[in-house]
């Protein structure tokens, strides 16, 4: 007799193209998270780029729901990474990505430009495992680096990561920070870096990036989704899965009225969750990574 399941418990969350991080079920999945101690918002002196946000450009308020969702992080890690994989984030600014890789039995390998925010990642990590921190199973490995120029020789299951959305908001004051540079300069970088990282995945993985569309000074759109697509294509990724995440909405509904009278501006509470595929045969790279529900290892 077979056991019936459901998408939730085979795979955590319905694997649909929308992900809704205001629904109940992701909620309480995120609340679970939190409550580890993740803050990842330390180490983040943020300043604005010179872009007008009061007129709909997306830039996150800086509290607990604007962490870098745990909950799409589980996910994707389960259903593109083999337990003990290999994930390579050349944008690692927060802890999220490489605590949730940590918990879930996950190699984790992170590079960021701002020794402070891995500094305070590091500082997530012992007051989530205790200390020595190197003692924990699988730790977390940050880097004060460029991934330009710092990103070893090596073979990795998964790329996931977050970039900076050109100078909608400013890191560092370091000049090979990419939200330092104007948008011609920082896609040439961006360009750059994404090459190097897809070079070092193994055949038949997957990547994943999350990106969304911000405005210029002008109110305009950079297409930095279409910006993407294009260059993980040009370092020979194919383009695979297309998912929006829908992010809470925070103080949007206060401020939606003024900006949208103002200009038309429609307030922005998505982004674009962006996967490809290195190889040709989609069913061997399910199979290489193990994200079948018979394999699920949940922290849950």
């Amino acid at each position: 007799m077979s056991v019936k399941t459901s998408l939730y418990s085979d795979w955590i969350m319905p694997p649909f193209s929308v992900h809704d991080a205001n629904r109940g079920p992701w909620k309480v999945r995120k609340e679970y998270w939190l409550s580890l101690g993740i803050k990842s918002e330390l180490g983040r002196d943020l300043k604005s780029g010179g872009i007008d946000t009061s007129h709909g450009a997306y830039m996150p308020p800086m509290t607990a729901e604007s962490i870098f969702d745990p909950v799409l992080t589980e996910c994707y890690y389960f259903w593109h990474s083999p337990v003990n994989g290999l994930i390579l984030d050349p944008f690692a600014g927060g802890s999220v990505r490489g605590i949730v890789a940590q918990q879930m039995g996950r190699q984790y390998y992170g590079i960021d430009l701002n020794h402070k925010q891995v500094d305070a990642n590091y500082d997530q990590l012992k007051s989530i495992v205790g200390e020595p921190v190197y003692q924990c199973k699988n730790p977390p490995v940050w880097i004060h680096g460029d991934s330009r120029t710092d990103i070893p020789e090596m073979d990795v299951d998964y790329i996931f990561t977050c970039p900076p959305y050109g100078s909608l908001e400013q890191y560092s004051d370091d000049r090979r920070d990419l939200s330092n540079m104007p948008y011609y300069d920082f896609l040439d970088a961006f360009n750059e870096i994404i090459e190097i990282a897809c070079s070092c995945l193994k055949d038949n993985r997957f990547a994943t990036i999350v990106v969304g569309d911000f405005r210029r000074k002008n109110g305009l759109y950079h297409n930095f989704v279409a910006d993407t697509i294009h260059a993980f294509q040009r370092a020979g990724m194919g383009y695979y899965n297309e998912a929006i995440l829908v992010t809470p909405l925070g103080t949007l509904p206060f401020r939606a009225r003024r900006f949208f009278e103002a200009s038309r501006k429609i307030g922005k509470t998505h982004q674009n969750v962006l996967t490809f595929l290195k190889g040709n045969d989609p069913e061997k790279a399910a199979r290489e990574v193990n994200c079948l529900p018979s394999v699920r290892q949940s922290t849950l």
